[in-house]
Order: structure tokens, then C-alpha cells, then sequence
């Protein structure tokens, strides 16, 4: 049991570094309307792939931290670090409900099986950001900024939202079902506890 814990600590903490280093370093950023800032990037793609081998909740908060850090360095995005906490954990706690707690895909050595609901848990959770991101963005800006800005930036940042979570998808998908045989191999996927 206590291993069990400490391999989901130093684990998650593993997903935060990941997810970190690729919303930082491998981003694009796409400059907008009054000195805002958008990016294509596959950080969500982190957050999704933590959930699918952690569960929902630790592979959520790795997410979410390495994101949350990464904003919070950079000038333009560091008043966004609590939305992107909230908005990343929530990628993380969806797509592991649905994979886990609805499609038990640890459960089952259907590669079929297993590769239809990774894509349909990563797509709930990535859905979830493509429509909330936005909006949440767009609610501060109207408060902050005004009415005007907030509506040029709406359309940029759903355009990018929406690109981020397919290509998130595709490339959690991916690195998921051919890390999946090694994980099985070693006793490293989630496991939901028979009681729970």
C-alpha cells in the first residue's frame, strides 16, 4: 500500500514535469488583440495520458501543476494560472471517470475495447476544455478588458482550443496504446479498489 502511494506521488510529479516541458517548450504562440497571447500545444495531451494511467485524480493535478507553472512564469499567461489549474485538473478528473469508472479499461485486454474508450474518455475531457477554456477567457477579458476585446479573442481562443484537443487526442491516444503492454507488464495502470 505504501508503495502503491509513493509510486503515485513520484508519478504524478512525473506528469507535471511532462506536461510542464511540453506546454512550455513545444508550444507555438500566437499573438492576439491587446497584448494577449493564444497557443497551439499538446500539454492537454499530458493531462489525458496522466489520467489514463493514474486515474483521474493524480493524473489530473500532474496536469494541472505543470501547467499551471508553466503560465505562471510566462508574463503573458500569469494571470491565467488559477483558470488553468482548474481547467486542467477537470481534463484529468473527466477522462479518468469515464475511462476508469465507466469503461473499466484496465479491466479488459480488448485492444478494440480499450482504444475506443480512450478516445471516448480523452475526447469528454478535452470537449470539456475545448468549450470551457474559451469561455472562462472570455468571461475575464469582458470583466477586465471590455466587451470589443473579449469577443475578438473568443473567436482565436476557441480556434486554438478546438485544434489543441484534437491533436491532444490523437497524440494521448497514441502514446497510451503503445505504452499499454509495458504498463500491463509491470502492474503500473490504475486500478479502481474493488469496494470503490
Amino acid at each position: 500500500m505504501q508503495n502503491q502511494k509513493a509510486y503515485r506521488i513520484a508519478a504524478t510529479g512525473l506528469i507535471a514535469a511532462l506536461s510542464y516541458v511540453v506546454f512550455t517548450f513545444l508550444q507555438i504562440k500566437i499573438a492576439l488583440p491587446g497584448g494577449d497571447a493564444t497557443s497551439i500545444h499538446l500539454g492537454n495531451a499530458v493531462c489525458v495520458l496522466g489520467a489514463l494511467i493514474l486515474g483521474g485524480t493524480y493524473g489530473g493535478l500532474g496536469g494541472a501543476i505543470g501547467m499551471t507553472i508553466g503560465d505562471l512564469i510566462d508574463p503573458v499567461y500569469v494571470i491565467y494560472a488559477p483558470k488553468t489549474f482548474v481547467l486542467k485538473f477537470c481534463i484529468g478528473i473527466i477522462t479518468g471517470f469515464v475511462a476508469h469508472r465507466i469503461g473499466h479499461i484496465t479491466r479488459s485486454n480488448d485492444r478494440n475495447y480499450i482504444f475506443r474508450w480512450t478516445l471516448l474518455s480523452g475526447g469528454a475531457g478535452l470537449l470539456f476544455n475545448a468549450i470551457f477554456d474559451p469561455l472562462a477567457g472570455y468571461c475575464y477579458k469582458l470583466l477586465i478588458l471590455g466587451k470589443p476585446a473579449a469577443e475578438v479573442v473568443l473567436v482565436y481562443n476557441a480556434a486554438s482550443s478546438s485544434f489543441n484537443a484534437v491533436t491532444s487526442l490523437i497524440a494521448a491516444t497514441a502514446v497510451y496504446m503503445a505504452l499499454l503492454p509495458a504498463l500491463k507488464k509491470a502492474g503500473l495502470l490504475y486500478q479502481i479498489k474493488s469496494g470503490a
